[in-house]
């Protein structure tokens, strides 16, 4: 279950890094933030409540600073006292702005929590924008072994025991770069890919049948490990199966959907002896080219229907030729 984003939380972990600080205590730092966007209250300002949404931290600049100081005190209370009772999680006062001493008070007697920061007004939206995006964005947690092969992330998944980590080893003992083992965090970003990360208690660890655990950044060093990568393949692992039909040309792809994003999808059959490193490595490449624009499944299909076209006007002028009795 995915931990819940408090208001405290974020000025905990964002204090130093965004000049935060706190206006009034720890009021309010027991709120939940559920939106990764930011408001920045003009229209509200002005009377204008129509598509004002409340789930959003409200962040205030020069501009409705100076918009502030032209409006009489009880405008300010009245807009203030209503702008809080939506039930906003917090307010920031950012470029140097402070809050008028009502706006303190009715944030108090509301139970608002209100911040300031130095920094400019815009940088300290993208930043903790940034922030609120990574930690709201939906994730999940799959059994699997994710690698860096070759700048490609593969997921390997599959029955516990037919080998994840036994490939992700010997991937990384190639020259490729470990980003989970066991347990993999998939996060959807905002941009529409898949992320993938271990956990604190497992980070670049492998556990081995019959050995245990191995610590891969301390045996193969930092370069064989890293925190995250993008995950572009995944690649399901079955124990072979003769009366299985397994796909030979590959000019179908197959896709799994991995919240609500398409991932290739290759199922791969193992049996003793068979090299999967080297197929990993091969699927890794095989993708790169197909981003590249090159697809040797799609390729070789389009030579064999030309062949087959080819062969059909043959084998119809032949026939024509037979026909031909004068």
């Amino acid at each position: 279950m995915q931990e819940l984003l408090t208001v405290g939380k974020i000025y905990k972990n964002n204090r130093s890094k965004l000049k935060l600080k706190c206006i009034n205590g720890e009021i309010g730092h027991d709120r939940i933030v559920t939106s990764p966007k930011l408001n920045r209250p003009g229209l509200e300002l002005t009377g204008f409540w129509e598509y004002f949404d409340k789930s959003r931290i409200q962040m205030f600049g020069m501009k409705e600073k100076h918009y502030l100081n032209s409006v009489t005190e009880e405008f300010i209370k009245s807009t203030f006292k209503k702008l809080f009772a939506f039930g906003i999680p917090a307010a920031i006062f950012a470029h140097r702005t402070q809050p008028p001493e009502i706006v303190i008070e009715l944030a108090k007697k509301y139970g608002v929590a209100l911040f300031k920061t130095s920094m400019l007004t815009m940088q300290f939206g993208s930043f903790l924008m940034y922030y609120l995006d990574w930690n709201l964005a939906p994730s999940i947690t799959v059994h699997g072994s994710l690698v860096d092969v070759y700048g490609i992330g593969v997921l390997f998944t599959g029955r516990s025991g037919i080998g994840k980590s036994e490939i992700a080893l010997d991937l990384v003992e190639r020259g490729h770069r470990l980003v989970a083992d066991d347990v993999v965090k998939l996060t959807k970003r905002a941009d529409n890919f898949i992320m993938g990360s271990g956990t604190k208690l497992l980070e670049h660890y492998i556990e081995v049948r019959g050995i245990g655990i191995v610590d891969v950044r301390s045996i193969f060093g930092i370069r064989a490990v890293r925190q995250q990568k993008r995950v572009e393949v995944q690649v399901e692992l079955e124990d072979w199966n003769k009366e299985e039909d397994y796909e030979r040309i590959g000019a179908d792809e197959n896709y799994i959907n991995i919240l609500d994003i398409d991932i290739p999808l290759i199922k791969l059959p193992i049996y003793p002896g068979k090299n999967i490193t080297v197929i990993a490595e091969v699927i890794a490449l095989n993708h790169l080219q197909k981003f590249m624009g090159e697809n040797a499944a799609k390729e070789f299909e389009k030579k064999l229907k030309a062949k087959i076209k080819e062969k059909i006007r043959q084998d119809e002028l032949e026939k024509y030729l037979k026909q031909d009795y004068e």
